[in-house]
């Protein structure tokens, strides 16, 4: 795979990794017409609610997305909505608290545009769902760095590599998928 975990996987991680892959696809991978958050339309489409609402393999992701933060990070974030399963599966494994950043601030309560404790100056890990054009993503890290953090790392589960790594990196954003699409075993 491209992008190893931090930490150097041992064989077992590896084997963890090709099984959790094939789970990911037999559980969300599907064939059709789509449009996507991009606006784009897509013959295939990974449904993360497929893979974020299932205990085993939300577990297994948060083991490895775990791996992927790095050891200076002091919070975690999560763009609403589908990702916010995954930084709670990545704050039980690391112990790290999670806040949930919001496509726009709510126009009720508090009226944050990120909810949670974030201090000012922290250091963050960025975890995220399906990346393809990374637009969402992007967003995400820009109201985190006005807001005061540092993004230290943006992570994805899949990288359906149509841009979005280009965009995220023009950003001056580390970048890790846990997968990319060639790295899965599609039908």
């Amino acid at each position: 795979m491209p992008y190893p975990p931090t930490a150097p996987e041992s064989p077992g991680q590896e084997v963890e990794r090709r099984r959790l892959a094939a789970d990911l696809v037999a559980a969300a991978y599907l064939r059709g017409d789509f449009v996507l958050s991009s606006g784009r339309r897509s013959d295939h489409y990974f449904d993360k609610y497929r893979f974020e609402t299932r205990p085993d393999l939300l577990r297994r992701l948060g083991r490895l997305l775990a791996a992927l933060v790095p050891p200076a990070v002091e919070c975690l974030a999560a763009p609403e909505l589908g990702a916010v399963l995954l930084g709670g599966a990545v704050s039980l494994e690391l112990d790290l608290p999670l806040v949930i950043v919001r496509r726009e601030a709510k126009a009720y309560g508090t009226a944050r545009a990120i909810e949670g404790e974030l201090a000012p100056g922290a250091r963050v890990a960025l975890i995220e769902d399906v990346i393809t054009t990374g637009g969402q993503a992007v967003a995400a890290a820009r109201r985190l760095r006005e807001a005061g953090a540092t993004v230290e790392r943006l992570i994805a589960v899949i990288d359906r590599e149509e841009g979005g790594e280009a965009r995220i990196r023009g950003e001056g954003l580390d970048y890790r998928p846990l997968f990319r699409s060639r790295d899965l075993p599609l039908p």
